[in-house]
């Protein structure tokens, strides 16, 4: 899964052309790396319509501040520069898709 840092977290999800998924995750998260494989596999089917990243909230204070994220994981989506969607918590890919159907 690629990782984005405070320092290219401008040009690489702000930037982007197409919708970004970021997943704002720590080291010590049991759920956020439960949901590894999920991420995987969405990134893996979507990727022509979704870039999935993440980005990790002890090394990158400055992003997670900014979007006020205080639990992990928590789910981004970025359109156009801006967040359109916010998820907290890990969920099942099924229920994922679902609600990124709006967004994609």
């Amino acid at each position: 899964m690629p990782e984005v840092t405070d320092e290219d977290f401008g040009t690489e999800v702000l930037g982007a052309d197409l919708p970004v998924l970021v997943e704002f995750t720590a080291d010590w998260c049991p759920p956020c790396r439960q949901m590894a494989p999920v991420l995987r596999a969405l990134a893996e089917e979507e990727g022509e319509r979704l870039r999935v990243v993440q980005l990790n909230v002890d090394h990158n204070p400055r992003t997670t501040n900014h979007y006020k994220v205080l639990s992990m994981p928590t789910f981004m989506v970025f359109r156009g520069g801006e967040p359109v969607k916010a998820m907290v918590g890990a969920r099942p890919k099924r229920r994922l898709l679902e609600e990124l159907a709006d967004v994609l």
